[in-house]
């Protein structure tokens, strides 16, 4: 059996492994398998090492390990190593651990439009936020400014790499949000918080023309229900995630990915208990 998973904390609401294994079926590959793997920080030095031995071929990686995850490859691609983050390991028959960064390169895809030229506001400053905003400053975008709730995270991500720091979200063409914020709460009741939690207010989300949120949840988050209502283009998570696996799933079995197939398990999975 070859071994495929997602290394996150929590993972449950991971519509990786139905998405995967989708395309696994779609594709003929009866002996892989890929599945959840919730590991605590704590524990992901020790974790990464061992996946190997368990017959583990690759794992994709999310919050809150993927600047982690960086550091405990052996070898990363040129992007993961610019952006600082991992989403995506590949363990080799030697014991060899590679990096590499499929967010970046998924998100640009699923926005399907070009964004040179554009100002963009990204939202936190995780593993997430570092690869939205390399992609956006390598794609062309004009500006690229960053918010997070803890200022100084932000201000280090930007001198990074090249972007702007700022104390509230401003306005911009495409708004895209890497926080965990409407992940775990019930849009109906707490939109206006949700859309507080990140800097903004309700009135505020007719100044994007694009939407994105990173976050995928069943039914709209807050963010893409006001983005929706006051006439922005939106891009859910769920079309972001899609995106950023084909890419891995490629990397790590050399097929082409079906990627509407992809999408379409990732779309009819159910929320986790």
């Amino acid at each position: 059996m070859s071994r495929l998973g997602v290394l996150g904390w929590p993972v449950a609401h991971s519509r990786s492994p139905a998405m995967h294994n989708a395309a696994l079926a779609e594709l003929g590959m009866s002996g892989w398998h890929y599945q959840r793997l919730p590991v605590p920080p704590a524990l992901l030095g020790e974790t990464v090492p061992a996946l190997r031995n368990a017959g583990f071929l690759g794992v994709n990686v999310t919050i809150p390990h993927k600047e982690a995850a960086l550091r405990l490859a052996d070898v990363a691609s040129d992007a993961a190593r610019q952006i600082g983050a991992a989403n995506t390991l590949t363990f080799a028959s030697d014991g060899t651990i590679s990096a590499e960064n499929t967010d970046a390169p998924g998100l640009i895809a699923a926005l399907g439009v070009s964004v040179a030229g554009m100002r963009a506001q990204v939202l936190g400053a995780g593993g997430s936020a570092r690869a939205a905003v390399w992609a956006l400053i390598g794609a062309g975008a004009a500006e690229v400014s960053v918010w997070n709730r803890t200022s100084e995270r932000a201000k280090a991500l930007a001198e990074q790499l090249g972007a702007r720091a700022v104390e509230a979200p401003e306005r911009a063409d495409l708004l895209v949000n890497c926080t965990s914020v409407g992940l775990d709460v019930e849009r109906s009741a707490t939109e206006q918080r949700g859309l507080n939690q990140l800097g903004l207010r309700g009135d505020q989300i007719g100044e994007y023309s694009y939407v994105a949120d990173l976050v995928y949840r069943s039914g709209s988050t807050a963010l893409l229900a006001a983005a929706t209502a006051a006439g922005a283009r939106t891009v859910d998570g769920l079309e972001i995630l899609a995106a950023q696996g084909a890419l891995s799933f490629e990397l790590w079995t050399g097929r082409e990915p079906p990627a509407g197939v992809m999408l379409r398990a990732a779309r009819a999975e159910p929320a986790a208990a």
